[in-house]
């Protein structure tokens, strides 16, 4: 462990504070080792330096560190020198205190008393601190001496002699301003106690110019460029190079006017920014605003951000006043508008002003006093802002094509970056293991559109802060590793599930199906195996999952369905494992373009789970005039493009299902997994029955079951496990009917067979 200290000290420049956490995580293991200390030291010291130098300052963590170390190990260097810098810099203004204005003869007795009284209570008031400012450069002198740097021990020894005479300067000045108060009492005031204090503050002046000497003066400009912004954000590769061009032309053109020359049509200013929640829309608006403002565009730096509910007024007249408010807000600036499509309402009624809001804008935006005195930035998701825009031709062409910008998703690398560097902000490490579960948690929330990216690695990573602080609530005594390391369990997302058994067990405990069960167990078999060659670096066979279940009505179709989802979940298929069930009703609508904007929404519900399409051959026709043919295309559309991330099921009649596919060949070549649901035999019935009323803490004797059983079998039985459970629950009214006529509550949870012969002659009966 010396060893790798050693050789980090020395290649310094090649570690980041997270190295070095991760390497102090390690040492906490080796505290019975007789270096510990003086290795800790060594390390914390190490810390304090890069923190320092990758903040351009010495904040309170750095200083921490620095002053920890030296708890450890007194002699740790490199700690000493961090402490002296820190001891000097907060001498520097030490002396800013001691403001003395001055005597004037023409100031009456009761002014001439206030002022000495001044000279009392501010030289008082720094002599009663004197012994820690003495204590102060006692440490700076000793970090300066440990380091065998003379500049500042020689720096450290002028201020301290400075301290000296200071200390009896102000004492002189406390003893003649006290006299000067006392000579006031009489006719008149001793003229040597004025000059006395008069000496005693000029020394003090003295001091404070030979004090601020001793510092180093020359502030560098600590400002960040906007490029320099630019290129510290995370990926955007395309973006950073568009930005770039247009900073330098902006610069050009700033310039060409500066020497005369003129620009009879300047570029635009406004943008257009899309790009899917958490790609840097917001962050990237607020760079232009300073971007403007660097190249004295515009006055200010700031973005004035707002929305609808800023612009869009209830009644007449108020929404032109909402948008001329914000628009002398955002004067000299950029006005920001996030999700600019929700300004216009599809199908808007007289009473909504969206439009009023957009006419308005872009007349402030072209002509009148407001023109070229704002930059206005769009933003939202691409889709919606492109039908937005293509809606709004007078707005769309205020903002030319090269201003619009669009910002991809984060790749998985970049998130694990952005995940690192929030972590740093916050002055949290993540250890490898913590990255990885993060890694896997984003590829879990990753299943649309809607996954926020950036701003999802953020949650993620505050909820691993909160859960490590609950965590530690109960811990006495906390160091550094519990206050910056965040570690796996941090991450892990604590799953829990409503099913009290596992996929498997409920599907063997289903009742019949035994060729279904043993074709999802085969195709689970091969998904797992595929998964372990992939992992392998093996070549894998396609995976195709999208299914037909053929089968009459309550054979199971929709509960194996609702287990399968989940054992592909389990297996890491599914990021969700849900089941969204649709008909022909959620899929087609009544008039042209709107059956795929319907369909696509039932799918983006469905994603990282299954999609069950129950009497799917609804969806075929020959006329037309009808939409289902939409449906289908879209369907087929929709499965290529999320065929990662979403099953299809489509399920119905096997006569029917058969017709659909060789109806439509494009639909039928996504389907390669067929599952055939037979009628339930009578001993099957008798099962479900059995089970169904168990479900329910209710018995049946053997004289019951068999007596069903053989009802079952002279019986034509439509709608299969449908069928059980109407009569069951038909059975129990019946039960109940009977056992309040008997009085008899010995028999509260058994079904006898005359109950099931009262249910199934009722039914005969309708």
């Amino acid at each position: 462990m010396e060893e790798i200290i050693t050789e980090w000290a020395t290649t310094i420049d090649l570690y980041s504070e997270t190295d070095g956490l991760k390497l102090l995580k390690i040492l906490e293991q080796y505290q019975t080792h007789t270096q510990y200390f003086s290795l800790k030291a060594s390390l914390l010291g190490l810390l304090s330096n890069i923190r320092m130098k990758r903040l351009g300052k010495i904040d309170q963590l750095s200083e921490k560190w620095a002053e920890t170390a030296l708890h450890y190990n007194e002699e740790e260097k490199l700690a000493g020198e961090i402490i002296a810098n820190i001891q000097l810099e907060k001498s520097m203004n030490l002396l800013n205190e001691l403001m003395f204005p001055l005597i004037r003869e023409t100031d009456n007795r009761q002014g001439k008393r206030t002022v000495a009284q001044q000279y009392i209570q501010t030289s008082d008031s720094f002599l009663d601190e004197i012994e820690q400012h003495y204590q102060l450069f006692q440490t700076g002198l000793r970090a300066a001496r440990l380091v065998d740097n003379k500049d500042l021990e020689e720096t450290y020894s002028k201020l301290h002699g400075m301290l000296i005479q200071l200390e009896k300067s102000l004492a002189s000045l406390v003893q003649y301003s006290t006299n000067f108060i006392n000579s006031l009492a009489g006719n008149f005031h001793s003229s040597n106690y004025v000059t006395g204090m008069k000496e005693a503050i000029s020394e003090v002046e003295e001091l404070k110019r030979k004090w601020i000497e001793q510092f180093d003066q020359s502030e560098t400009d600590t400002k960040q460029s906007c490029l320099t912004e630019l290129e510290n954000m995370i990926g955007l590769n395309e973006i950073k190079e568009k930005v770039r061009k247009l900073y330098h032309f902006l610069q050009y053109q700033q310039l060409r006017k500066s020497e005369g020359y003129q620009f009879k049509d300047e570029l635009q200013l406004h943008m257009i920014l899309t790009g899917n929640p958490g790609t840097g829309k917001t962050t990237l608006a607020r760079l232009f605003a300073k971007i403007y403002h660097e190249l004295g565009i515009f006055e200010r730096s700031e973005i004035t951000e707002v929305d609808r509910s800023h612009l869009v007024g209830s009644y007449v007249g108020q929404t032109e006043e909402n948008v001329m408010n914000i628009v002398k807000q955002a004067q000299g600036g950029v006005l920001f508008i996030d999700e600019a499509y929700s300004l216009r309402r599809d199908g808007q009624s007289g009473n909504d002003y969206g439009q009023t809001a957009i006419d308005t804008l872009v007349s402030a935006m072209t002509s009148g006093e407001y023109a070229g005195t704002f930059a206005v930035i769009l933003a939202g998701y691409p889709e919606e802002m492109r039908q937005f825009l293509w809606s709004n031709p007078g707005l769309r062409s205020r903002f030319p094509e090269s201003n619009h910008f669009h910002l991809d998703d984060y790749s998985t690398e970049e998130l694990i970056q952005i995940a690192t560097k929030t972590g740093l902000e916050n002055d949290f490490v993540l250890t490898e293991e913590a990255l990885l579960e993060i890694e896997h948690r984003i590829d879990k929330e990753r299943i649309d559109e809607s996954f926020g990216n950036a701003r999802t690695v953020k949650n993620i990573l505050m909820d691993a802060v909160f859960q490590k602080g609950a965590k530690l609530a109960e811990k006495q005594v906390l160091d550094v590793i519990d206050f910056t390391i965040i570690d796996k369990e941090d991450v892990e997302l604590k799953e829990s599930s409503d099913h009290t058994s596992t996929s498997y067990e409920r599907l063997e405990r289903l009742v019949g199906l035994d060729v279904i069960k043993k074709e999802v167990k085969t195709l689970t078999a091969f998904v797992k195996l595929q998964q372990r060659r992939r992992e392998s670096g093996l070549k894998t066979v396609p995976i195709h999952l999208h299914s037909v279940f053929s089968g009459n009505p309550g054979t199971g179709k929709t509960t194996v369905a609702e287990i399968f989802s989940h054992i592909l979940k389990d297996s890491g298929l599914l990021k969700r494992g849900h089941v969204v069930t649709a008909s022909r009703a959620d899929l087609v609508a009544g008039y042209i373009g709107q059956t795929a904007l319907k369909t696509k929404k039932k799918i983006r519900e469905a994603l990282g789970g299954v999609l069950f399409i129950d009497e799917a051959y609804s969806l075929m026709s020959m006329s037309q005039n009808d939409f289902g043919k939409e449906a289908i295309d879209t369907l087929v559309e929709e499965m290529t493009k999320h065929e990662n991330n979403l099953v299809v099921i489509l399920a119905g009649y096997p006569k029917l299902m058969k017709e659909l596919l060789e109806f439509n060949p494009g639909l039928a070549s996504r389907f390669k997994k067929f599952f055939d649901f037979p009628d339930y035999l009578p001993e099957e019935l008798t099962a479900l029955t059995t089970s169904y009323a168990e479900s329910y803490s209710y018995k049946l004797d053997e004289e019951t079951k068999n007596e069903l059983t053989l009802y079952y079998q002279t019986q034509s039985i439509e709608g299969n496990g449908r069928f059980v459970t109407n009569l069951v629950d038909e059975t129990i009214q019946k039960q109940a009917y009977r056992i309040m006529i008997e009085e008899n509550d010995e028999q509260l949870s058994h079904l006898k067979l005359c109950d099931f012969r009262a249910a199934i002659e009722d039914r005969e009966r309708d």
